[in-house]
């Protein structure tokens, strides 16, 4: 029994003579479609890199779904590249197990709507592979080197690239991130949302609240979150890679996003934030404390 079969069982495992094991994953699995959707989010820096490759990208892989009737199979195109449209070509890498639509190595073109991953490889390391992390992240921590050992990857956290903008939680932290890069505590104010930071903060210790009360206690959290910075500076993200491997939905307009944050010498900090979807865009309210904190 191959080495993805021993993590998933043998019924979710197609084997493949002279390939990598094929793993069937649900397609409910809400860990297996956030990949999916991330993937798309941050396909940009892929085709961006495929246009201008640095010396350390070595490998660049795309994943698309290939359609044939009802039956539908996620197959890794390799040699990808796009025309001025959009459109996405490449070369079959793997056997087919579901479709017959198309054989390995065969060179297609597909809708890059239908691309449901890509993958560099930089400076032998993964950068985006989604896919790929979410049935590792299925395995037990002690199993995680063989399994990495197996589809030859050095995986960890990664680097995620999300567009710095407000339409995601992730791009919101981003911006908040650089408006302190740029020192710029005007911008930085407008990527917080202290009102909202307020009553969910009064909310969580059970007191009687009104809107006067939020109101004064979020001025309050903005006024120390200006002498915070003009006390000690600004923070200095300019020199760190982010890495942001998981969402935890509170409701639909509040969700706690986890954020490794790399630095140059290669040691990390983690950090999981609040943040608050608000008319105008995600925002960012303050950190998860700990309960020690």
């Amino acid at each position: 029994m191959g080495l993805l079969s021993r993590f998933f069982g043998k019924k979710n495992v197609e084997e493949r003579k002279g390939e990598p094991d094929m793993v069937y994953i649900p397609n409910e699995d809400e860990r297996m479609n956030w990949a999916i959707e991330k993937a798309n989010l941050t396909l940009w820096y892929f085709e961006e890199s495929l246009n201008q490759p640095r010396p350390d990208q070595l490998y660049f892989s795309v994943k698309v779904k290939i359609i044939d009737g009802e039956a539908g199979e996620h197959i890794w195109l390799t040699e990808p590249h796009f025309d001025e449209e959009g459109n996405l070509y490449g070369t079959v890498g793997n056997e087919p197990v579901d479709v017959t639509t198309v054989k390995m190595n065969q060179k297609i073109g597909i809708d890059r709507n239908l691309i449901s991953d890509w993958m560099i490889i930089e400076n032998g390391r993964l950068i985006g592979g989604y896919t790929i992390r979410a049935i590792r992240d299925e395995i037990p921590d002690a199993e995680k080197p063989a399994f990495d050992k197996g589809v030859g990857l050095y995986i960890d956290e990664g680097v995620d690239h999300f567009k710095t903008n407000l339409e995601t939680p992730e791009g919101a932290i981003l911006s908040l991130e650089k408006a302190f890069n740029n020192k710029d505590i005007n911008a930085a104010l407008e990527f917080k949302d202290f009102y909202e930071e307020a009553r969910m903060m009064l909310s969580a210790i059970n007191m009687d609240i009104n809107q006067e009360i939020i109101s004064e206690t979020a001025e309050v959290l903005k006024l120390s979150f200006i002498s915070n910075i003009k006390q000690n500076g600004f923070p200095d993200f300019s020199k760190l890679q982010n890495a942001f491997p998981d969402r935890e939905k509170i409701d639909n307009t509040h969700w706690i996003i986890t954020e490794v944050c790399w630095y140059p010498d290669g040691s990390k900090s983690i950090q999981k934030l609040n943040v608050f979807k608000s008319p105008e865009g995600w925002l960012v309210l303050g950190p998860v404390l700990s309960d020690a904190s």
